[in-house]
């Protein structure tokens, strides 16, 4: 009986513990700026992995006294969608519009 009542308290642990991240998220969601905790969550990563990236100036943020770092989110986001790869598609379709009389037929 023992054994049952560990198993239901480790699945309500669990449970609570993903309810309470999704609150975290939903609150992180609507903040404008956003703390080294917040930040790494937003962005899924470590703070440790996101002080590299302060520390090497390879990410915005702002240090308004001097010593705790915030980020402005929405340079978050900007961030997050650098390095934009292009798919197969859209550069065939480059090659065809570079292509001198696009639209005719070629004749052999």
């Amino acid at each position: 009986m023992l054994h049952i009542q560990k198993d239901m308290d480790n699945t309500l642990n669990e449970r609570l513990e993903r309810i309470e991240a999704s609150v975290r998220s939903l609150l992180v969601g609507h903040k404008q700026v956003l703390n080294i905790q917040e930040a790494s969550e937003y962005l899924g990563i470590s703070t440790s992995h996101l002080y590299k990236h302060t520390s090497n100036n390879n990410i915005p943020f702002f240090r308004p006294q001097g010593k705790r770092i915030y980020f402005k989110r929405s340079e978050l986001d900007e961030w997050l969608l650098r390095n934009r790869n292009s798919s197969n598609f859209e550069l065939e379709l480059k090659v065809i519009n570079q292509i001198p009389n696009k639209g005719k037929l070629l004749q052999l």
